[in-house]
């Protein structure tokens, strides 16, 4: 028995030594981690505060340009920058870059920008000419800006062509393909792994549910879906060809023209740009530093022409005593919209409901912007949101809706309270529909000899997904649909003044584009975030003002545990022995929103538009 009890305090002993290891492994991990992001953030900020007394605006910019950043995205570069990787997922602030321009423009430090787009990966439409905006402001106050790049893709050459003088290299090329929709379709998938897909919707156009339907695009879909992909392409066909003063045939030939006009430049693509007004002159890096010297002077500290990144040009906050006590809040739904808290790219419900909340209550804030980018998602936390925007305007608070590129299906439902909605004209808008979506695996189980059986009270009891759902549960699902597609119709046209049977001929999942959603009555008025803004000043009877930016903060664990995936952190080595077509699926699965993975809406409802993504 001694023996025994020796065994087991040595067990005990043993066992307590290894849970003190772990938990000193955890808290010396925790710290290294804080005192790296700690030293990332002193060597940023020490970077940030040399700068040459005058010179460019660099605006190198990386990655992609965002509403809002999600939380772990600076976490994740300063990750990158630690242990290497790829840096081409960073996030940038649309409204900080936007601010960051508009700064310099005032600036006697900054005598012109150099856009410096190499490592630029995009932005939806509505961005770029937000920025394009800007671009124009600085260029008007009388100071020159200079694009410089070895090629550029579409989205690079739309902020180019705001430049005053466009450099392209001798070998380089500018790429204007079009847009395109490419969405991945499961039906074969589907049935191979013997899974049973139980559809419920209601409208014509719902195409968000055809992935898992269908191995290809209905002509319904088809046929919406090139009525708003042309009149956006031809949006940014309009605006480059104007910025450049140049047609848009000559700026996008036909396939016919541009193969004939290639074969008698030999192939050259960089000549053919310049010979077409594309760009304005030809040179190798040097010769452009040795312009961009000319221009700016020599840094011989830092060995280059005189610049300021725009990644190391804070813009100063106003001191106190020049603020003023009213206040518009901006409240951001980016994201598709899941139910609960706020996840990285993703509107949470619950906390997007308390940020309209929190304004609602707060005695300085006159008139709130409701910034909506979004194909919208679950139908209960949409509605939560909804509620909390209605309850403002019941308040007596103004509430405009600023869209961004995308504010559709729960994008659009949370609007409809709204006093006012301002959309751009590239805006993707609408998809008022409704869909639930059950996957059982009864057949799947089936397969490998698995089976459900059991009793229950009530045919509802029995609905699970390892059993196929009762017919009786089903055609209560398509009633709640139903009436789901109802209660939108109802708040559209409330809301726009029309009845439902006008809203109704408008609507059936249907997607319009900016221009077309302010013919049909969805929309207010074409413009940007500025109009927006100005809009709820106006409706809140203001002259002086301050913006409140409302975002949400990421917690201590997200911080250090929950927002910095192994797969961000990888390094680009690992991706490229992944085969082409492999990466490729990979690429367009990441691109496809999140939205399957995060279906959590307690009544299996959703609103959401799936075929708004492009590229």
């Amino acid at each position: 028995m001694q023996a025994l009890w020796r065994f087991i305090a040595s067990v005990f002993k043993w066992g307590w030594r290894i849970l003190n290891f772990i938990r000193n492994a955890v808290l010396n991990f925790a710290f290294i981690l804080f005192l790296l992001i700690g030293l990332g953030i002193y060597a940023q900020f020490q970077q940030s505060t040399i700068r040459p007394d005058t010179g460019a605006l660099l605006v190198n910019l990386s990655g992609t340009i965002v509403d809002t950043p999600s939380s772990d995205s600076k976490l994740r570069q300063l990750g990158q920058e630690l242990i290497g990787g790829n840096k081409d997922v960073q996030e940038n602030s649309l409204f900080e870059i936007v601010k960051q321009i508009r700064y310099a423009k005032d600036d006697p430090q900054i005598k012109g920008i150099v856009l410096s787009l190499n490592n630029f990966l995009g932005a939806d439409q509505p961005s770029l000419r937000y920025i394009g905006k800007a671009l124009k402001e600085f260029r008007d106050a009388g100071k020159p800006i200079y694009a410089i790049g070895d090629s550029y893709t579409q989205s690079q050459y739309f902020l180019a062509s705001f430049a005053n003088k466009i450099y392209l290299s001798p070998q380089g090329s500018v790429t204007l393909q079009g847009i395109a929709t490419n969405n991945l379709y499961y039906k074969s998938l589907l049935e191979k792994l013997k899974v049973t897909t139980n559809i419920f919707r209601v409208g014509t156009y719902k195409s968000a549910v055809e992935p898992m339907i269908r191995d290809d695009m209905s002509p319904e879909a088809r046929k919406a879906d090139s009525r708003w992909l042309n009149t956006l392409w031809s949006n940014y066909l309009t605006d480059v060809a104007a910025n450049r003063n140049i047609s848009t045939a000559e700026l996008y030939p036909d396939m016919d023209q541009l193969l004939k006009q290639l074969k008698a430049n030999d192939g050259d693509t960089a000549s053919l740009a310049l010979k077409n007004k594309l760009v304005d002159e030809l040179a190798s890096r040097p010769s452009v530093e040795k312009q961009m010297t000319e221009f700016f002077g020599w840094d011989e500290k830092n060995k280059n022409f005189n610049l300021t990144s725009i990644y190391n040009y804070p813009v100063p906050e106003p001191e106190n005593k020049d603020l003023e006590p009213s206040e518009i809040a901006v409240v951001f739904a980016v994201g598709a919209i899941v139910d609960g808290p706020e996840m990285p790219g993703m509107v949470g419900g619950d906390t997007t409901a308390k940020q309209l909340r929190d304004a609602r209550l707060n005695k300085n804030v006159k008139a709130i912007v409701l910034r909506v980018n979004s194909p919208g998602g679950s139908v209960s936390a949409s509605e939560l949101i909804r509620t909390e925007v209605q309850a403002l305007k019941d308040e007596g608070k103004p509430v405009v809706v600023s869209m961004g590129g995308l504010a559709a299906s729960g994008g659009y439902w949370i609007s409809t309270p709204a006093d006012y909605i301002v959309a751009s004209p590239s805006t993707l808008t609408g998809s008022i529909g409704i869909f639930g979506v059950i996957n059982t695996f009864e057949n799947s189980l089936g397969a490998i000899g698995v089976h459900t059986d059991g009793v229950s009270t009530s045919p509802l009891a029995e609905a699970t997904i390892t059993k196929a759902l009762p017919e009786q549960f089903s055609q209560m699902m398509q009633l709640t649909i139903e009436r789901g597609y109802k209660t939108f119709i109802n708040l559209v046209a409330k809301s726009r003044n029309k009845t439902p049977e006008q809203v109704d001929s408008i609507a059936q999942g249907r997607v319009w584009i900016g221009s077309d959603a302010k013919n049909n009555g969805l929309v207010d008025e074409l413009g940007d975030f500025d109009d927006a803004v100005k809009k709820a000043a106006e409706l809140a009877k203001l002259d002086k003002y301050q913006i409140n930016w409302i975002r949400g903060e990421p917690t201590l664990s997200e911080i250090l545990f929950g927002q910095v995936s192994v797969q961000s952190m990888l390094p680009d080595a690992v991706s490229a022995l992944l085969p082409a077509p492999l990466r490729q699926v990979a690429s367009d699965i990441q691109k496809q929103p999140g939205f399957f993975n995060n279906m959590n809406d307690p009544g299996h409802r959703y609103i959401y538009c799936l075929s708004c993504s492009y590229n």
